[in-house]
C-alpha cells in the first residue's frame, strides 16, 4: 500500500498516542481508579486508533479497494470500512 509519508507519520503519531493512553489505562485499572474515569480515558485511545484507522484508509484508499489486478473491488472495500465499526 502506498501511503504519503506525511499521512504514515500522522497515522504513526495517533497509534503512539493511543499507545501511551493504553499503558495509562492499564496503571489506573492496577490503581483501583473510578470506573467513569477509566471509561472516558479508553474511549479516548479507541478514538484515537480509530482516527489513525480513518486516516490510513482516506489515504489509501485506492490502494485498500484494489483487488491483485488494480481493479477497484466493491466488497474488499466495504470489508475495510466494516471493520471499523
Amino acid at each position: 500500500m502506498e501511503i504519503p509519508k506525511e499521512d504514515l507519520n500522522a497515522v504513526k503519531n495517533r497509534l503512539s498516542r493511543a499507545h501511551g493512553q493504553l499503558g495509562g489505562i492499564i496503571r489506573m485499572v492496577e490503581e483501583g481508579r473510578e470506573c467513569t474515569d477509566v471509561l472516558t480515558q479508553l474511549a479516548a485511545a479507541q478514538a484515537a486508533i480509530s482516527r489513525a484507522a480513518f486516516t490510513l484508509i482516506a489515504s489509501g484508499f485506492a490502494n485498500c479497494a484494489q483487488d491483485d489486478s488494480g481493479k477497484i473491488d466493491r466488497a474488499k472495500l466495504e470489508k475495510a470500512f466494516l471493520s471499523l465499526s
